[in-house]
């Protein structure tokens, strides 16, 4: 019988016996893995440029409103008119940041990797939105906290102006809150359906962009009760809709009266509205990965 030929090398693997950490820590590591990558951070020069050109504009935008502000002694653009103001470059980051949080991922084919670890199918679709829905608000409330800053160090009432200014900061955070849960859920779900950045890119546009005719439409035809619905239509509309019924008038547009005639009585249907939307893109985007993981 001819002898083996084979050798066997020790190269110096060993067995793990560090502690198994386990699903809340692969969520987390998923979840700021997903908000460093929504900024470019860990990335290339190239991949930072987009993301921090909006944070630029925004804070930019800011500093102005504040320095306006200063000047004239008078309220020149609400928290709230601000993230009104701005969900247009949101829209654009949406479409940017979503491809890259999950569409990068279905191309290469790494999910099953994903999976192969103590990860329930759930967790990594909620991972990703949870992380953009947080880019999203520091996108928008990042240059809120700038406008308060610059308010509260030129406020003529001491604690009680700072007081005042911080009780309008908080709706304005949270509306921002509102833009980046609607945004989030929309923009990740329609990027999760193909592995193509550019065509998902395309989607999200054109869901956002292109729903806005419609609203147009609607509001323009004879009937009083579908030009204050019409809002529907539109993610962005619908948002606003809940702005102007939840925090006043006042907080959304200069023209209160002018804007409350856009919904009506119907503040509490465009509330129940966004819930739904949230809802159903979230159940959606879940059931999307339940089909994903099984490939």
């Amino acid at each position: 019988m001819p002898e083996p030929t084979g050798v066997i090398h020790d190269i110096g693997y060993q067995r793990y016996t560090g502690p198994l950490l386990g699903r809340r820590h692969v969520f987390g590591a998923l979840y700021l893995h997903g908000l460093r990558t929504a900024f470019g951070l860990g990335r290339s020069a190239k991949a930072k440029i987009f993301p921090w050109l909006v944070v630029g504009i925004v804070t930019v935008v800011a500093a102005g409103v504040t320095a306006v502000r200063s000047q004239i002694g008078e309220v020149v653009m609400t928290y709230a008119q601000f993230a009104d103001n701005m969900s247009w470059l949101v829209i654009f980051f949406v479409a940017v940041v979503a491809p890259e949080l999950v569409s990068r991922d279905l191309r290469s084919g790494v999910l099953p990797l994903y999976f192969s670890r103590p990860l329930p199918r759930s967790d990594y679709p909620l991972a990703k939105l949870l992380a953009l829905a947080t880019a999203l608000w520091l996108l928008l409330g990042g240059p809120q906290i700038v406008m308060f800053l610059g308010a509260a160090f030129t406020t003529d009432d001491g604690l009680t102006g700072v007081w005042n200014e911080l009780l309008d900061l908080l709706p304005g955070l949270l509306y921002a809150g509102l833009w980046a849960a609607v945004f989030a859920s929309v923009g990740l779900l329609v990027a999760s359906l193909t592995g193509k950045r550019a065509f998902a890119a395309g989607g999200v546009v054109a869901v956002f962009l292109m729903t806005t005719p419609i609203v147009g439409t609607l509001s323009i035809m004879p009937s009083r009760t579908l030009n204050e619905l019409a809002g529907l239509a539109s993610p962005s509309t619908l948002v606003q809709g809940v702005g102007v019924w939840s925090l006043g008038d006042l907080l959304v547009t200069e023209n209160g009266g002018a804007a409350h005639s856009l919904i009506g009585d119907f503040g509490p249907v465009y509330a129940a509205a966004a819930v739904l939307l949230v809802a159903g893109c979230v159940a959606l985007l879940l059931a999307r990965y339940r089909k994903v993981a099984t490939r």
